[in-house]
């Protein structure tokens, strides 16, 4: 039935942007809101014990992180290699079985998050959630390169980008403004991640692969991990893990940064971070959207994508000269349109990187948890640099350096011309 949709069509589109739109919400409206609030219910007693909270959260997002590292990469090289005539016709070709499997398991945990009152519980169940979300992620953004020819693969890689940003303000904005508590936040994005995710993987295409032929296909001397020798691959790799470290250092702890850094109570907090999620998303969304039309034109996806991480490393800088709400403000409006300049041009510039035809949903799966690992691995590292000095200069004083360093690694790998992309698709 989904075959009657054509890849890179309108339709396609729409759908596959709706349904990052709802993996996104489903991985950062937690880690922005409800866990926090979640562990600081559990855990925070008054006094210095908010230190204590924060460390436990950015343990909990860091250790979810690692899990999706692993599984994402290992899940998009089992769906390259997974045989469909061994499958029933409805599961199509190779990534359909791989994205219900990651919807079930975010759905499955979302909801055992939500009604465990133990730290640690909650910590193994947001493993959970954070392996649906690897697997499930590593099988949609295959589908950009098995998919679509090199015009179009900067507006998908927009599509990702922007329903990232789309994803925090829906889901904080809906659940923090109605006042919903933790348990009924998980419940919500429990449902629509079933609902959305199960329909968008039952009607994107995904068409059948001759099995024995691409194995025939396979170089006997290629080890099963030799994209990551590929210098300019790791190269690649290495600046978008940093400089996604750099952007979480500046987001993650948005919160607790409103609450102990500027002093401000609970509901005002909650209000404002909506504020900020808000400014961070309107230029989130713009500046994917124009990064992507510039990738999709022919302008140089590794210039775009260095600019953007130098862009993105002026937030931290500002907040550290002035630590108030309006320069967080400025700062977070900054840190989106570098981001999202950043994670579109840098995607499109990954998929002229890919070293191998026959293994893009495991190298993409590499991509994409680079990415995940940098956003859950800055809350472990903010922490830590919090508990150093009681306080969040340090947590954005970093975030300036590592987006810098980020741009600087980005360097090591080639630039690809435009022609060379299109000739080779």
């Amino acid at each position: 039935m989904s075959t009657a949709m054509k890849a890179g069509s309108r339709r396609w589109l729409t759908l596959f942007t709706v349904a990052w739109l709802v993996i996104w919400m489903v991985q950062l409206t937690p880690l922005q809101l409800l866990l926090p609030l979640q562990l600081d219910q559990e855990n925070s007693q008054g006094g210095d014990e908010w230190i204590h909270t924060v460390v436990i959260s950015g343990l909990i997002l860091g250790a979810g992180g690692l899990a999706g590292v692993i599984a994402g990469p290992l899940a998009g090289a089992w769906s390259d290699r997974t045989d469909s005539s061994r499958l029933p016709e409805w599961l199509g070709g190779r990534r359909r079985v791989w994205s219900l499997i990651g919807t079930w398991l975010m759905a499955v945990f979302l909801v055992l998050v939500g009604i465990t009152h133990s730290t640690w519980v909650i910590g193994g169940a947001w493993i959970g959630v954070c392996i649906g979300v690897g697997v499930a992620s590593a099988s949609f953004t295959a589908l950009i390169a098995d998919q679509l020819p090199d015009d179009q693969r900067g507006s998908a890689s927009a599509a990702v980008g922007a329903s990232q940003a789309l994803g925090i303000v829906v889901g904080v904005g809906v659940i923090g403004s109605l006042g919903l508590d933790p348990w009924a936040g998980y419940l919500i994005l429990a449902v629509l991640i079933t609902v959305v995710g199960t329909w968008a993987t039952l009607r994107l295409p995904d068409p059948p692969v001759d099995h024995l032929a691409a194995q025939n296909s396979l170089d006997p001397d290629r080890g099963r991990w030799d994209s990551l020798r590929d210098k300019d691959f790791s190269w690649m790799l290495a600046g978008r893990f940093i400089a996604n470290v750099g952007n979480a250092l500046g987001t993650s702890l948005f919160l607790f940064f409103l609450l102990y850094g500027l002093d401000q109570d609970k509901d005002t907090a909650e209000g404002n971070l909506i504020l900020l999620v808000v400014v961070y998303t309107v230029f989130v969304v713009i500046a994917s959207i124009v990064s992507g039309s510039l990738a999709d034109r022919g302008w140089d996806r590794r210039g775009l994508t260095i600019v953007s991480a130098l862009i993105q490393s002026l937030s931290g800088l500002i907040i550290v000269i002035s630590p108030t709400f309006t320069a967080t403000m400025i700062g977070a409006a900054f840190m989106g349109v570098g981001y999202g300049a950043f994670s579109t041009a840098g995607l499109a510039y990954a998929t002229d990187l890919l070293p191998h035809e026959d293994d893009h949903g495991r190298d993409l799966g590499i991509v994409n948890t680079t990415a995940a690992l940098g956003q859950l691995v800055g809350p472990v590292l903010g922490a830590g640099l919090v508990s150093l000095v009681g306080g969040f200069w340090l947590v954005f004083f970093m975030g300036f350096v590592l987006s810098i360093v980020g741009a600087l690694v980005t360097l090591g790998a080639r630039k690809v011309p435009a022609v060379t992309r299109i000739s080779s698709t």
